[in-house]
């Protein structure tokens, strides 16, 4: 059987401030190794969000001014994108992707601007702070660490149905309260880890992608897939 993957790459010519486009080389990079073959596409302004094209997303992040931007034009993908991950479409969220499948978040200057709804969690903003530098989390479901960058002001919090990414064992998380990072929803992974998080988490992209497989092709045998070993170093 040939495998294929066709991933969306949501506004990936305005969110990548922070290099987040090598999620998406991390991605190629073991669905090589998988024997799958990984397609991308960018969906931008004004194009529509074709559920049925995907297998799975990718929603980076960006400045203020880029997301207000984004903030507005999504609405007009929502209903799109909230069928995709209700239908458990895999996607991998950061930083403003994170904030903007939310409810709202505040921006540094104090705008509340609207997320589309699609999971229940809100960011609101720290005044004249961010939380900045190296952070280490423990996945409560896999027992994995995940190491990665944190950069932001917002401060999220997890609505029902949510939970965290991992638990903060070094770092702030994100609200730098309750020791949470990032959020799962359904088949979505949500994270404010930069630099990029599957560059130095491959377990995640495993993790990922096989979900990717197992929904499209859910027939197939995948022990192959399941047994690639990840060797990450920090």
């Amino acid at each position: 059987m040939s495998l294929k993957l066709n991933i969306a790459h949501l506004y990936g010519d305005l969110l990548n401030t922070y290099g987040d486009i090598g999620n998406i080389l991390v991605l190629d990079y073991y669905a090589k190794k998988m024997d799958v073959e990984l397609t991308s596409e960018i969906v931008s302004l004004n194009q529509r969000f074709e559920e049925s094209k995907f297998d799975l997303a990718f929603f980076g992040g960006g400045q203020d001014y880029e997301q207000m931007i984004v903030s507005k034009d999504i609405q007009n993908k929502k209903e799109a994108l909230i069928s995709f991950i209700a239908s458990e479409g895999p996607m991998l969220a950061i930083c403003g992707g994170y904030q903007l499948l939310g409810e709202y978040y505040i921006s540094a200057k104090g705008e509340k601007i609207a997320g589309i709804n699609a999971l229940p969690h809100y960011t609101k903003s720290q005044d004249n702070n961010r939380f900045i530098g190296d952070i280490i989390i423990k996945n409560s479901e896999t027992g994995q660490e995940y190491h990665g960058f944190e950069n932001h002001n917002g401060m999220t919090f997890l609505g029902n149905g949510e939970r965290p990414l991992g638990i903060v064992i070094s770092g702030h998380g994100n609200n730098g309260a309750d020791k949470t990072e990032g959020a799962i929803y359904k088949n979505v992974f949500c994270s404010y880890f930069h630099g990029p998080i599957l560059a130095r988490n491959g377990e995640l992209a495993k993790r990922i992608l096989l979900l990717a497989l197992k929904r499209k092709y859910p027939d197939a045998d995948f022990t192959k897939q399941e047994q690639l070993e990840i060797k990450s170093t920090y």
